[in-house]
């Protein structure tokens, strides 16, 4: 059993799962988190808990909590990210380059170097920046480090909603970026719309893919689409699935009413059991293949 924690370097930013060390750490509390440009500040958000099973070998340990002099250098820190941003806006406009930047580092203390600022940036090809990191590093008095991201890396930076409402995925807890194709969203019947299916970033919605297995799994078990089933009232279509419920939706064919029925209720291991703990229990609706309709 392992404690974890989690925090985050920004407000709303991306979660980091740390070990919080001998530390008693609470909501709130600033850390200090190891990363490759030394300790750094980070708010925690999700208090140390300990996780049975957990196997993680390679989280970050916290080195202590932040005191008043860290503080003082991570709002320096901001304040410097922000000037930075700014500078490199107002050059950009200057050298008429297609870029955009989506972030900045700040790195004040790395390996012997006092200063380094590291944009990201999104172009719609390769850009010749050099003109433009020799004024950077003139005007800054820094050492400059330009990155290209991708646009689903450009989301993770910069953040946003998605279509449900919620934060988007990368910018939340998803820690690596899975690759999401066309047939994902074949099996979860929905749209080819890209309109429909496509996230902040222009690229396939990441919610795709961590839901998928549960739409192959449902498809293995649940009876098909037209296929017809047998239960407690009678014969029966299967006109719809409803993944998110676990459901199905029955047509009967004597009355043709059009009703649910839950896939946990078509199990009969499910129905003995649920019977033999309540034996005055009304009986569920459960389904069978008709053996005379070649289901």
């Amino acid at each position: 059993m392992r404690s974890v924690m989690a925090v985050t370097f920004t407000p709303h930013g991306l979660l980091t799962y740390v070990d919080p060390g001998p530390f008693e750490v609470n909501v709130g509390d600033h850390v200090l988190v190891p990363t490759e440009a030394g300790p750094e500040v980070a708010q925690c958000v999700w208090a140390p808990e300990e996780v049975p099973g957990l196997e993680l070998t390679d989280l970050p340990v916290c080195v202590g909590l932040a005191g008043p002099e860290d503080l003082v250098r991570d709002a320096a820190n901001r304040k410097r990210r922000a000037e930075v941003r700014v500078v490199a806006n107002r050059l950009i406009r200057r050298h008429r380059l297609p870029m955009k930047v989506v972030g900045v580092d700040w790195l004040d203390q790395l390996g012997g170097v006092d200063r380094e600022a590291v944009v990201y940036f999104t172009a719609p090809g390769r850009v010749d920046f050099r003109a433009l990191v020799s004024d950077l590093a003139r005007t800054l008095n820094a050492r400059i480090d330009l990155r290209q991201v991708g646009t689903r890396d450009a989301a993770r930076l910069i953040g946003g909603v998605g279509h449900c409402g919620r934060e988007l995925c990368c910018a939340s807890f998803k820690n690596e970026l899975e690759a999401i194709t066309l047939r994902m969203a074949r099996d979860q019947h929905l749209s080819p719309n890209p309109l429909a299916i496509s996230g902040a970033c222009g690229k396939l919605m990441c919610c795709l893919k961590y839901e998928h297995p549960l739409y192959l799994e449902f498809t293995r078990e649940a009876p098909p689409v037209s296929s017809t089933v047998l239960t407690d009232e009678g014969q029966a279509t299967v006109v719809a699935h409803n993944v998110p419920t676990d459901s199905v939706v029955l047509r009967m064919t004597e009355s043709g009413e059009v009703s649910p029925c839950t896939r946990a209720d078509s199990c009969a291991a499910r129905a003995a059991y649920e019977a033999a703990g309540s034996p005055n229990r009304k009986p569920r609706r459960r389904w069978s293949k008709n053996p005379d309709s070649g289901s």
